[in-house]
């Protein structure tokens, strides 16, 4: 150990700075490396056709030897939904508690990954990992089974409080350890890791258990099908949706994989109650009268694919949404999914359908804690240094500002970024350097494989279209054979614009003259002027800028079989234009 204490500690973030999502903090001391979560995110607008995003581990997998254990802090997507991934990579034990661990098998079956090492571990109980001794502190969140950690370095002790509120009526009646936080605080906490995510809004956050009143209410008159939509993670409101049906008569269908399976693992491990009868099949809700239904389905952030998107686009095979019924969405829209969350419920009115959101009543509550919680918090732990974690850029700054109002230095707080390396002594703390860090892009099973040259060209086709210019040349002297025919994608309506297309093509032969003339021959370069002039030119037209791609067939004229007449016909492309 005297070796050891010769180290710095390093607090690394991977993910979950200056961003909702994609949490992973890399705790060093010498060879010696924890990390808290292992999350994703989902994409954002710009990012076409990309199902999810997950942080860049090449610093892990550069540092691999050193990985003792990956510690959850809960089994929401944002920290856990990146372990598949990185399992594929490297092999580490991974410790959380039950709930968690239940979800995360999910995943690692859905993946077929066989050989991952799970184990459990109670609120409550400390684990060695290397230097480490690691305690697993009991919180509150919207989700059961949520922990902060007590981190004992050789230097001191790091507490990361993981997502949390403070509730002191939850759900399962589990109230947050504020006595071992306070333990913590008066034995002296070298460095606090704090969720920022709520620290614009004042006061306390309301107890989980006002959304169970606000369905009991909403349940008790109603004489139509209900439906409502959470996060699929959400244990405490899918028991408190339960309950009120339970307790007005009604039966429970499930909707949504995602959610099936939550509820599923859930229930197996003892932290739903469901009682005998409650749950049917979606197949079967014709069985019953509409005042008997409550349906729980996935689909609060408008997901394209999700049950509730289908069920309001009428897309949804076994659901159909009927005048009347009443829809719950219980759940807030995460930052840049308003205007897809806004679209759902427009959809659902047009149907007919009552929509009960966040903006019209408290069908939903947040799990993140408001200022005077965090202010709480902070005072329990007085920490000598302090990185707010968990929130966009703004939460970070305002939970910095909120820390120096609890009497802690300026200079003693770090606002970090993705990547940087943060360094703490007894005495200092500072940013000192950088690791390889940002966003690695999921699409179906490519991991990786698109990068900002792809998103950019799908950015382009989607806002402008594609030209595909097609022309044959003889091999050796570069006449052209058969051609130019264009072919439009997403641009303009070919049969309608004729002349628009016969001016392009004119275009196109002018260009390829002037190769002739220039004796330009390398293809590259005449595909490049090829572009570059027709470019120019439907810009000047029509002020737009479709993605052009010349393809250029160089064919020898001893393989053609027949007159070069018959050989432009064969290779005549307009039939081809529009589908």
């Amino acid at each position: 150990m005297a070796t050891e204490k010769k180290h710095k500690l390093k607090v690394i973030p991977l993910g979950g700075l200056g961003e909702i999502g994609k949490n992973m903090t890399v705790i060093e001391y010498g060879s010696n490396i924890v990390v808290i979560d292992c999350g994703m995110s989902f994409p954002d607008d710009e990012m076409l056709g990309i199902d999810i995003v997950i942080p860049d581990i090449t610093y892990l997998i550069k540092n691999k030897d050193k990985i003792k254990g990956i510690l959850l802090t809960h089994g929401h997507e944002d920290h856990i939904g990146n372990i598949p991934y990185l399992l594929k990579k490297i092999n580490v034990p991974i410790y959380g508690t039950r709930l968690t661990l239940g979800l995360v098998q999910n995943k690692i079956l859905e993946h077929k990954i066989e050989d991952a090492s799970l184990n459990v571990v109670e609120a409550g109980q400390t684990i060695n990992l290397g230097c480490f001794k690691v305690k697993f502190i009991r919180g509150n969140h919207s989700i059961p089974d949520a922990v902060g950690f007590a981190i004992d370095t050789p230097i001191g002790m790091v507490v990361h409080t993981g997502d949390f509120k403070i509730d002191f009526t939850p759900i399962d009646d589990d109230v947050m350890d504020l006595g071992t936080y306070a333990e913590l605080g008066r034995k002296g906490v070298l460095l606090a890791m704090s969720d920022s995510t709520n620290v614009e809004r004042q006061g306390f956050s309301a107890s989980e258990r006002t959304v169970g009143d606000k369905f009991v209410e909403s349940f008790k008159n109603c004489e139509s099908r209900i439906l409502v939509a959470t996060f699929a993670s959400n244990i405490h409101r899918v028991q408190q949706v339960i309950n009120a049906a339970v307790a007005y008569g009604r039966k429970v269908a499930v909707s949504g994989k995602s959610m099936i399976n939550n509820i599923d693992v859930a229930q197996e491990l003892g932290y739903l109650d469901i009682p005998d009868g409650t749950l049917i099949n979606v197949n079967d809700l014709k069985k019953y009268k509409d005042n008997e239904i409550v349906l729980i389905t996935t689909g609060s952030q408008g997901e394209p694919m999700s049950a509730l998107t289908r069920i309001a686009n009428s897309d949804h095979k076994k659901i159909q949404i009927k005048q009347g019924d009443l829809v719950i969405i219980s759940a807030s829209a995460i930052p840049g999914n308003e205007k897809t969350v806004s679209r759902v419920i427009n959809m659902l009115y047009e149907k007919g359908a009552i929509v009960y959101y966040d903006a019209l009543t408290q069908v939903h509550v947040s799990g993140h804690a408001r200022r005077d919680e965090l202010k709480l918090m902070l005072s329990l732990l007085k920490p000598k240094f302090f990185i707010p974690v968990h929130g966009e850029y703004r939460h970070l700054v305002q939970h910095a500002r909120l820390a120096e109002e609890m009497g802690i230095p300026a200079d003693h707080t770090v606002i970090g970024k993705n990547g940087d390396v943060i360094e703490l002594t007894s005495k200092s703390i500072s940013k000192n350097n950088t690791v390889t860090s940002g966003n690695i892009l999921v699409d179906g099973l490519g991991v990786g494989d698109v990068g900002n040259i792809v998103l950019r060209d799908r950015k382009l086709l989607a806002e402008n279209g594609l030209i595909i210019i097609v022309l044959s040349t003889e091999k050796g002297t570069g006449k052209v054979l058969a051609g130019p025919e264009i072919v439009s994608r997403g641009f303009i309506y070919v049969r309608e614009n004729i002349d628009l297309i016969e001016e392009s093509k004119m275009v196109v032969r002018k260009a390829l003259a002037k190769c002739a003339d220039t004796k330009v021959k390398e293809w590259n370069n005449i595909k490049m002027i090829i572009k570059d002039a027709l470019s120019s030119f439907i810009y000047e037209k029509i002020r737009r800028n479709p993605m052009i791609l010349p393809i250029i067939i160089e064919v020898d004229p001893e393989d053609i079989t027949g007159s070069i007449e018959e050989f432009e016909k064969f290779a005549d492309f307009s039939d081809y234009d529009e589908e």
